[in-house]
């Protein structure tokens, strides 16, 4: 129980809240089309319910996807993690789970996820490759560029279109749209949550937005990028037909967008960790809930 406990830590499983809620709303987009455009769903591994089925293998893909990315990040970053004095008790450079394992874990999640994808249908097996190489490859970005948090943004933006895939087999632009969402606004939190690390980054010739344009522009440039965020949000309302429950959830979230950004400044980092997991928690927990009660409800 207590090497679970470990392995949960090490992939932050908590932060599952921030991809998850929009691989669910990619899932019932994808039903609502379906059922819109009479589609057949094509037979399972197992011979259960089809929709059962699928929503189990997109849960499992999300989980085993994010579990591999952040493995391997703290894989990769073991030797920084344990110089910076607010990583160094990170399990690896604390000696509580050994490189070799957490290494292995990768590989293993990496694979799992491969294989659930090819229990779906055969494109997203085929695109689980890219998927795996962007969530991955992230990992590298901080050292060669300060666009690393628009990487990770990218990484985590899959999550409702692959979700949209494993459903219909076919692209839309309602879940892209949503893609794009969770690009920006994922890219906005996290150039907040570097914000912590601008003086660590700039002695050890690491890429950040903050360490290259000081922490005041780049608090300017998160928010240009929730500025967008909240722009798709309105956009994706008039695109299609929504019900006020849509609404609801919207303005749930960009007030969550308002609020973090009126709690960090520049000078007082004190309260980066509540807006990066506490008001970021709320905003995509709600708004898949309301988003999703909106699709169910049509």
């Amino acid at each position: 129980m207590q090497s679970i406990k470990k392995y949960l830590s090490l992939i932050k499983f908590s932060h599952t809240i921030f991809a998850m809620p929009f691989a669910l709303i990619g899932f019932f987009l994808g039903v609502q089309y379906v059922k819109t455009n009479l589609v057949s769903l094509s037979e399972n591994w197992f011979n259960i319910n089809p929709w059962l089925y699928t929503f189990i293998f997109v849960v499992l893909c999300m989980v085993f996807a994010r579990s591999a990315a952040m493995a391997f990040n703290r894989y990769l970053d073991m030797h920084i993690d344990a110089k910076n004095p607010r990583t160094a008790i990170r399990e690896i450079p604390s000696g509580q789970i050994k490189p070799k394992n957490a290494l292995l874990f990768t590989i293993i999640c990496s694979v799992l996820f491969v294989l659930c994808t090819l229990a779906i249908n055969k494109l997203v097996f085929f695109l689980s490759f890219i998927a795996l190489f962007v969530i991955l490859f992230y990992s590298y970005t901080k050292r060669f560029t300060a666009l690393c948090h628009l990487v990770l943004g990218l990484g985590l933006s899959l999550a409702p279109i692959g979700a949209f895939l494993a459903v219909t087999g076919v692209f839309d632009l309602l879940p892209i749209l949503f893609s794009l969402l969770v690009l920006t606004w994922v890219s906005g939190f996290d150039i907040i949550y570097a914000l912590q690390d601008e003086a660590f980054d700039k002695e050890n010739q690491l890429n950040s937005i903050p360490a290259l344009m000081g922490k005041n522009n780049a608090l300017k440039l998160s928010t240009f990028l929730h500025f967008i965020t909240a722009a798709i949000i309105i956009l994706v309302g008039f695109y299609t037909t929504h019900l006020f429950w849509y609404w609801i959830g919207a303005f749930i979230f960009i007030g969550m967008l308002v609020y973090q950004h009126s709690i960090v400044k520049p000078n007082d980092l004190s309260k980066v960790n509540i807006a990066f997991m506490t008001a970021n928690g709320i905003a995509s927990i709600v708004f898949a809930c309301f988003v999703i009660l909106d699709i169910l409800l049509k």
